[in-house]
């Protein structure tokens, strides 16, 4: 057993999160929606820590969609600036402590300041063998989805793929993250329940947790509630219950 109660084969292998609230959570305290931000920083360390010591392999984190360039310029440009801050501190910690980092998403419309920070801490972190840190940012899984086709459309112009035989496999190559596992556990933070456009096709057979608790707010306690509950499902994958056994 882990030091949560849960045997270590009852853990997912890869845990998602969409980390909803930190605007409501400031606004709830009279503070601009920006200290909600930064205090969502802090909950990131907190869970990245937590998933290293339970034996996490992949922790995918939501930190900017696609869609997010639609908020008011200043809140937009703190939060790219919180990125580049938190690439800055905690980049050789991160190091430090055997975590690999990458990120997926179009990186092109960031400043080069930012894609400079991205690049060198993939590049430091790119042989580490612990938690695989993934931070999502401008990204969106429609866009997954389509650079993924536009991708295949080019191989099978220049004849390395043949479009008669195209399987689901084949597409998945080129859908980010294709070579680590599929998230086994979805959390989304905040009280909404959906997926808001974050990694469409790898969701397909992840068990979904939503918490009212607002991502800054999120503890280590609740990180072992959804891991507690995750343990709890039982996983078909389209098989009856009679052909698998339950995670705990």
């Amino acid at each position: 057993m882990t030091k949560v109660g849960i045997s270590a084969a009852a853990l997912p292998r890869h845990i998602a999160i969409v980390m909803d609230g930190n605007g409501r959570w400031a606004q709830g305290r009279g503070l601009p929606r920006t200290a909600g931000h930064r205090a969502g920083a802090q909950s990131v360390r907190r869970v990245v820590e937590a998933c290293q010591e339970r034996g996490i392999e992949v922790l995918t984190l939501f930190a900017f969609s696609s869609e997010n360039w639609q908020r008011p310029a200043s809140e937009v440009r703190l939060l790219l600036d919180l990125f580049v801050a938190a690439l800055r501190k905690e980049t050789d910690r991160i190091h430090e402590h055997n975590i690999r980092l990458r990120m997926i998403g179009d990186r092109v419309p960031f400043p080069r300041k930012l894609q400079n920070y991205i690049r060198r801490a993939e590049t430091l972190t790119a042989d580490n063998t612990g938690l695989e840190l993934v931070i999502a940012a401008n990204y969106g899984g429609r866009w997954d989805v389509l650079q993924a086709v536009r991708r295949l459309l080019q191989d099978a112009h220049a004849g390395r793929v043949d479009p008669a035989t195209l399987s689901q496999d084949d597409l998945s190559h080129y859908i980010s993250l294709h070579d680590l596992p599929e998230p086994d556990l979805f959390i989304r933070t905040g009280g909404e329940q959906r997926i808001s456009n974050f990694l469409l096709w790898q969701l397909a057979y992840t068990e979904f947790y939503f918490t009212d608790c607002l991502w800054p707010e999120f503890a280590v306690p609740d990180l072992d509630q959804a891991l507690a509950a995750y343990a709890r499902r039982q996983r078909r994958f389209g098989r009856l219950a009679e052909q698998v056994e339950f995670n705990a």
